[in-house]
């Protein structure tokens, strides 16, 4: 029998924490939905210890999910334990995940503690752990650049203190697939109790070869990969979890492992983070890029016309892309637009389907035929508006090559109509300006302004992108429309109300 590879996905810690990845809580939860849906093992939800949006995020991950573990990393420390299991506590099925850095560089310039400390912290912050929570993995930080006799040592002392998952973390990137294998096998010869803990591996992708350690580490013997939807991470990513599942779906014979991911639901999770993170798939990007299907090559064409196989060793169906896109319009009912989200993959309200129906209506005026990629792209985009704050009532541009830019824009705040009028260099400027001049707003800078087409022809919908630095944090807005102007405007404003909800929430907290 195969033995069943666990899909730890750290999307929403890991992933979420690297330079301009971060989401806000309603987005976060839309993530965990998906990452639901295509039934991922574990959900690490965050580092409940590190902020109080991130317990909070945490805990609302914790009672929503139910056909998945949700986790909280945690430090090898009493307070982060705590914090932990109080974020997951009402989860289905809670885990405390907490670490220690166990290589002399990290022990020494870090921690600034001897081994013999580290080895007695990590036993008993996981004896701590259990106390608390039936499942607890302990993490070794740097394990690959660990002196391995050491890193026996404390696995088996993990063990004994109830870790159910001991983990391996490639945490600079590090090893080889060969050595990767090496460490694991190594440790099933030298803990002498390993067989009472299920083996992890988490490995970045600094020198371009996480899934290919990962992938090397089950066949040597682990039994669960921790990774990320696209390898969002800390500096170069981690594992993608997309390429590690087709490529233990698509190589059986070779990995003789198996996981629960549903694999059609892949295509849409990848969609669903670059959407929300403000990013698009490198186009040759493994499983998910725009080329991964495609064909411009005479001989491939030709190969694959006659038999698909030629030169695809997946199809497009077993990630959930279907090519043949349906066309609806004006006059299609909704009934006919239920059946089609349905058959994308959606699960919605009939609450959400009215709303998205009528933003499905006001596009319909506005182009002549809709697919799949617009109606993806406003359940996406409605999904991480935010709700209240500011919304735009209309906007008026006067733009020229020789005067200043100047801009109008109206806006609504809890029923009330705010009014001013800018100049910039440029419409867009121009709008910005404008909206500043409105809103008392955190202080903030652009960063980035970015757009692009969502589906093909002269009215197709755009789709704006901004990055804006609001202190420590980068905040991410979106906007949708066929008139690119007013999909700038959207965007900024969804900006803006993230970073009002977040300074609230702060606010709230006390951490002003």
């Amino acid at each position: 029998m195969q033995p069943a590879i666990k899909i730890f996905d750290t999307t929403l810690r890991d992933g979420e924490q690297s330079p301009g990845c971060s989401m806000d809580l309603r987005e976060k939860l839309e993530v965990a939905k998906q990452l639901e849906r295509l039934k991922v093992d574990v959900i690490e939800a965050g580092f409940a210890i590190s902020s109080p949006g991130d317990f909070e995020s945490v805990s609302k991950i914790a009672q929503t999910i139910k056909d998945c573990t949700v986790a909280s990393l945690a430090r090898a420390l009493p307070k982060d334990i705590d914090a932990a299991y109080d974020a997951v506590k009402h989860a289905a099925s809670p885990l405390i995940h907490t670490f220690i850095s166990t290589s002399p560089i990290h022990m020494h310039y870090k921690l600034k503690m001897e081994p013999p400390k580290v080895l007695e912290q990590a036993a008993a912050m996981v004896a701590y752990a259990r106390k608390k929570c039936p499942n607890v993995e302990f993490s070794a930080e740097d394990a690959t650049r660990s002196d391995y006799d050491f890193l026996a040592k404390i696995y088996q002392a993990v063990i004994e203190a109830g870790a159910t998952v001991i983990n391996v973390p490639d945490t600079v990137g590090y090893n080889t697939p060969e050595e990767m294998a090496q460490l694991i096998v190594y440790l099933k010869q030298n803990v002498p109790n390993i067989d009472k803990a299920a083996i992890s591996v988490h490995c970045h992708n600094d020198l371009g070869m996480a899934v290919a350690n990962s992938l090397a580490s089950v066949k040597a013997g682990a039994t669960q990969i921790e990774c990320t939807i696209n390898g969002l991470g800390e500096r170069a990513g981690n594992a993608a979890l997309e390429e590690i599942v087709m490529a233990i779906n698509t190589r059986k014979d070779f990995m003789q492992a198996s996981c629960r991911v549903d694999t059609t639901q892949i295509y849409r999770t990848s969609r669903l983070v670059y959407n929300i993170i403000g990013m698009a798939a490198p186009i040759n990007k493994a499983i998910v890029g725009n080329n991964a299907f495609a064909h411009e090559s005479g001989i491939h064409q030709h190969g694959v016309l006659a038999e698909c196989s030629t030169y695809e060793i997946m199809t497009p169906n077993s990630i959930g892309l279907k090519k043949n896109k349906l066309v609806l319009g004006k006059h299609s009912g909704r009934h006919a637009f239920k059946e089609r989200v349905n058959e994308m993959g959606y699960q919605l309200s009939d609450q959400e389907i009215d709303q998205y129906f009528e933003e499905f209506k006001v596009l319909c005026d506005k182009k002549k035929e809709i697919n799949e990629n617009d109606i993806e792209a406003i359940i996406n985009s409605k999904m991480t508006q935010n709700v209240g704050y500011y919304k735009l009532i209309r906007f008026d541009m006067l733009s020229s090559n020789i005067t200043k830019s100047n801009c109008a824009i109206s806006l609504e705040y809890e029923g009330e109509t705010l009014e001013d009028v800018a100049l910039g260099d440029g419409p867009i400027n121009a709008a910005y300006n404008a909206i500043d001049k409105i809103v008392d707003a955190p202080p903030h800078s652009l960063e980035n302004y970015s757009i692009r087409s969502i589906s093909e022809g002269e009215d197709a919908l755009g789709e704006v992108t901004i990055k804006i630095n609001v202190g420590d944090k980068i905040i991410t807005g979106r906007g949708l429309s066929t008139d690119i102007m007013e999909a700038s405007i959207l965007a900024y404003l969804n900006g803006v109300n993230k970073m009002l909800e977040m300074r609230n929430r702060n606010e709230k907290a006390g951490d002003i």
